[in-house]
């Protein structure tokens, strides 16, 4: 059975009728296909966080309906059916290694499972497993999490998550707070899991490179509503209407700029390294061949 995510018209108002009153979604419609890699990007403020937090069920719409496989997600939703969503669609959230609490890293990998029904066998197997998809040594195993260092912290976290086996992972900003070397290590990690596994992947960053690497499809949030969707390079080609909302052009998009205005023009704006490098390669090949 596909888990395809759907919002259908939906909006989220904190506090209503208060004088805190605040509509963070307005109207929103738009579809999360299973076995995808879906970018969601936008200020802070735009919508983003009280978007991902509708994906399995935290928080409900107070207008609309979030489709999840085939349960409805609406203001009269009871709350006490929820839990099968919970272990369907798993949300690691920014900075994910606070979350961690037990005495040891597989007894905090542990929990979810547990807590969601396995026996302690099969949830430490679970968990086993888990934490060797995410690259954590069997002799870290029995130790504390807190003596770890802040990647391998958030590794477990991630773990955790992982050891429910949800077909959907909602990533938070998950390379915030990490060094070139293990932001990229951890996105090499949940890009296996994609390819591997079929993981659906929902990436809510503010890093366009990411976008560029991994995405299939971006959605642009902005004060609550989706301004813009496509491709990434239907999103990414438009850098002057980006500029305006003030965000950000991949890395290799932005020197492949730079080379176009200095007479080097390629036939499409290169969104990756890998791509850029394709690109001056025939560019070069070319200008052998004229001369």
């Amino acid at each position: 059975m596909a888990l395809d995510i759907y919002f259908k018209k939906v909006g989220h108002v904190y506090q209503p009728n208060s004088p805190f009153e605040f509509q963070a979604l307005i109207d929103v419609s738009l579809a999360i296909k299973e076995g995808s890699v879906t970018a969601f990007i936008g200020h802070t403020g735009s919508g983003k966080s009280t978007l991902l937090q509708h994906l399995n069920a935290l928080i409900k719409p107070t207008s609309g309906v979030v489709q999840i496989g085939e349960r409805e997600i609406s203001v009269k939703t009871n709350n006490k059916n929820l839990k099968p969503i919970r272990q369907k669609v798993g949300i690691v959230f920014q900075f994910s290694e606070m979350q961690l609490f037990e005495e040891t890293v597989l007894k905090d990998v542990t929990f979810g499972p547990q807590n969601f029904g396995f026996s302690k066998e099969e949830a430490e197997d679970k968990a086993r497993i888990a934490l060797r998809q995410v690259g954590i040594a069997e002799e870290l195993f029995s130790r504390s999490p807190f003596e770890l260092s802040g990647g391998q912290m958030r590794r477990v976290a991630i773990a955790g998550i992982l050891a429910m086996n949800p077909d959907v992972l909602v990533l938070d900003e998950p390379t915030t707070g990490l060094d070139p070397k293990g932001r990229i290590e951890m996105m090499a990690t949940f890009k296996r899991l994609h390819q591997e596994y079929g993981t659906t992947l929902v990436l809510v960053t503010h890093l366009m490179d990411d976008v560029a690497n991994f995405a299939d499809f971006v959605y642009v949030l902005e004060k609550g509503k989706v301004v813009k969707a496509g491709l990434p390079a239907e999103i990414f080609a438009d850098h002057s209407w980006l500029k305006e909302k003030q965000l950000a052009l991949p890395m290799a998009a932005k020197f492949s700029l730079k080379l176009q205005k200095k007479g080097i023009d390629f036939a499409k704006l290169a969104l990756t390294i890998e791509e850029l490098a394709d690109q001056l390669t025939a560019y070069l090949n070319q200008e052998d061949v004229n001369e």
